[in-house]
């Protein structure tokens, strides 16, 4: 952003380079100007990134414009290719002289106060012509905020989005965020469109130097159009005025402006939340893509604290706005920008690791493989970087491996309830001994990489390396069957659950607990809830659910037919089901669920985690009986019930817990669950013969009932039981 110093020779902001200079004789004479005049020369910077909204593409003809009925703003003096001149204007800068977060003085507020009010009484006739799809109603506020959220979209998070995306995948921030936002502006006051500065903080507001008289105001480039209340939400976040101090500012300027153009302040303070909240959404990106680009030109520890910093705390701004869920802790978030830096910084680094023993070296993928991937990873471009409930994936293609790769870390801002009880690496390779016609990764890698260098210390971060099962075409995101499956698919599928009974699962161990699968899986359930947050127990039961010793003995009155166990997948939602075109028409991925058990219990699960329409499901289960020995298969028809009200009852607890901390949201299959809660809660509660007591749109009618559990009664003396 431009800033003038008085006495100084150059000045660097974000978009452009600020020379100041004195005027020679042929450029005074030919500008009008006495030699020896101060004037600024604007040169835009080459490696600058769009990171704001921008209304008109340049600024002179704003300048013009704005001069016009604001004379105290800089004037153009001349412009060429790639250089602006405009008039100096003496004094000093205010973030020189008040740096951010300290109080401004009174008299200062009531002059800034000033300021936007006057500015806001400029009307659209002296302004250049809006471009298009602007709101044709200049008192549209709604539409007028719903609007800059898709602008944002389009001209910050889009034009960024190769070489940026992967890093806010990474945080946890979905591509969609902005424009979900924009679907969630409601209902506003209306008031009277005017001209907008977009960018009044304390590095673009000169103090004359004469000591007296209003400051000036520098910067127009991202000048617009529109509500006034989204300049003075621009104002209050950019200038990062003390917290004690932002109400006496929102007074300062609701009284300046209720002078000069009192329906401008309509609504005020029931509306200017919403603002707020876009200017942190959209500061996010600014904040994010700053932060990477300074630790693409110096990478060190100081550098990689301080954008830490920036980062979290950017995150924890824009959470609530975006929806984000959990906000990564800084220890997660300094991890990630190291590899960033590492990945995308001026020279190549080396980020070490240390093997995993359990995995030895790959004959296909070696150690120098292993090293080239961690190098890549940080700088993945988007569209190769998913965001899984439990897991970061960054698809990569290393020099001299012929076949695209996937690189795996935990995602340790998820809190998952639901928790493992296998080694996804040990599970994936008994497939691959057993030589079973099961569609699975292969694991090339196990280990856990470092910080290297003076000065960068982190724990280790535990990663590991599979094949990567999506298109070949690494430009198409991976297809999965989210509405449910194809008939050849669902016969593809069953066929798999059956080879996964012929994989050798004694390596892998015995299960743990009583020989029942059914009595294990309800003890898991219920230690799930008795492990829940006492915020989360508490809605529970105000929506009607049992608590863990009340939900033990509903459980306890039912019991399935004891069938040979077999290795299950534990997690077949479509996320997990990659479509292919070069091979079985689906690929089986992400195992860290995997459990040895009832193979009936897999498909059950595959058929309440995914849409699944009657004639399918009963496609399904006729192959499932025909592919499967009928050790594995026997009694299905009374139990696969049972199982299937388990599965609800385990989506209300874990969906309402994700709903209260936000865990996993950003996740697609978390996020669709959530989203039709009401559903799930209404459904669960009936299968355990309870009445859901109505709150937030909930209750019965609100969706399909399955059955009641064979035993189970609904009245007075079930419902909600604590």
């Amino acid at each position: 952003m431009a800033r003038a110093v008085a006495g100084g020779r150059w000045s660097e902001g974000h978009h452009h380079r600020d020379h100041v200079v004195p005027l020679t004789e042929p450029p005074a004479g030919l500008l009008g100007r006495e030699p020896g005049t101060l004037v600024v020369v604007r040169v835009p910077r080459p490696d600058a990134v769009p990171v704001a909204i921008r209304t008109w593409a340049g600024e002179t003809e704003i300048l013009r414009a704005v001069r016009r009925v604001l004379p105290q703003v800089p004037e153009c003096l001349a412009e060429g290719p790639g250089y602006a001149v405009h008039s100096h204007v003496d004094g000093a800068v205010l973030a020189d002289v008040c740096g951010p977060g300290k109080p401004v003085a009174g008299p200062l507020l009531k002059d800034l106060a000033e300021l936007l009010a006057a500015i806001v009484q400029v009307r659209g006739g002296a302004l250049p012509p809006l471009p298009a799809h602007r709101p044709r109603d200049h008192t549209d506020s709604q539409g007028f905020l719903r609007t800059l959220a898709h602008l944002a979209d389009q001209q910050i998070r889009r034009p960024n989005r190769h070489r940026y995306g992967g890093l806010f995948t990474a945080l946890g921030v979905p591509e969609d965020a902005l424009a979900r936002f924009a679907d969630r502006v409601p209902a506003m006051t209306r008031r009277p469109y005017g001209l907008l500065h977009g960018d009044l903080h304390r590095g673009n507001l000169v103090l004359p130097a004469a000591g007296d008289g209003p400051p000036h105001c520098l910067g127009w480039e991202l000048a617009g159009y529109g509500d006034p209340l989204h300049d003075l939400a621009v104002h209050l976040v950019r200038m990062r005025y003390p917290e004690h101090q932002r109400r006496e500012v929102v007074d300062a300027w609701a009284e300046a402006v209720q002078r000069v153009r009192p329906a401008a302040t309509a609504g005020l303070h029931r509306d200017l939340g919403h603002y707020l909240a876009f200017e942190h959404a959209q500061s996010l990106y600014a904040d994010v893509i700053r932060a990477a680009r300074s630790l693409e030109e110096s990478f060190g520890p100081e550098r990689l604290r301080q954008a830490t910093d920036t980062v979290r705390a950017a995150l924890r701004a824009a959470a609530r706005p975006l929806r984000l869920g959990r906000v990564p802790g800084p220890d997660e978030i300094e991890r990630i920008l190291f590899r960033r830096g590492a990945s995308a910084g001026p020279r190549r680094r080396i980020i070490g690791w240390r093997p995993d023993p359990r995995v030895p070296e790959h004959p296909r993928f070696p150690r120098t493989a292993v090293a080239e991937a961690l190098l890549l990873e940080g700088a993945a471009p988007a569209g190769r970087v998913f965001k899984g409930a439990a897991h970061l994936n960054t698809v990569l293609r290393v020099p001299g491996t012929p076949f695209p790769v996937v690189l795996r870390r935990e995602a340790t801002v998820v809190l998952r309830r639901e928790t493992g009880f296998l080694s996804e690496h040990a599970v994936l390779r008994a497939i691959e001994r057993s030589g079973v016609r099961v569609a699975a990764p292969r694991v090339l890698a196990l280990g856990e990489s470092h910080a290297t260098g003076p000065g960068l210390h982190y724990r280790g971060d535990r990663f590991t390396i599979h094949t990567y099962e999506g298109a070949a075409d690494l430009g198409r995101r991976p297809e999965h069957p989210v509405d449910g499956l194809r008939p050849h698919e669902a016969d593809c599928l069953v066929d798999q659950l059956a080879a996964l009974t012929g994989v050798d699962h004694a390596p892998l161990g015995p299960p743990d607990g009583p020989p029942g699968f059914y009595d294990r899986l309800s003890d898991q359930l219920v230690a799930l809830v008795a492990g829940l947050p006492a915020e989360s127990r508490r809605l529970a039961r105000l929506l009607g659910l049992p608590d863990a010793p009340r939900l033990r003995e509903i459980l306890a009155r039912h019991h399935v037919t004891p069938r040979d166990p077999a290795l299950l997948h534990g997690d077949l939602n479509p996320w997990n089901l990659v479509r292919r075109d070069d091979g079985p028409p689906l690929t089986l991925i992400d195992w860290e669920m995997a459990l040895i058990g009832d193979p009936l219990y897999d498909l059950v699960r595959h058929m309440h985690l995914t849409p699944t329409r009657p004639e399918i499901r009963d496609r399904m289960f006729r192959r499932w009986e025909a592919r499967l020995a009928p050790r594995f298969t026997e009694g299905w028809q009374r139990d696969w019930r049972v199982y299937r009200w388990t599965e609800l009852v385990r989506s209300a607890y874990v969906d309402l817990d994700r709903l209260v901390t936000g865990a996993g949201l950003d996740a697609p299959n978390v996020r669709r669950a959530v989203e039709s809660y009401a559903m799930t809660l209404a459904a669960a509660t009936a299968s355990l013969g309870l009445s859901a007591r109505r709150h937030a749109g909930t209750g019965p009618g609100s969706a399909p009932v399955w059955p009641p559990l064979p035993g189970t009664r609904s009245g007075p003396g079930d419902g909600g039981a604590a």
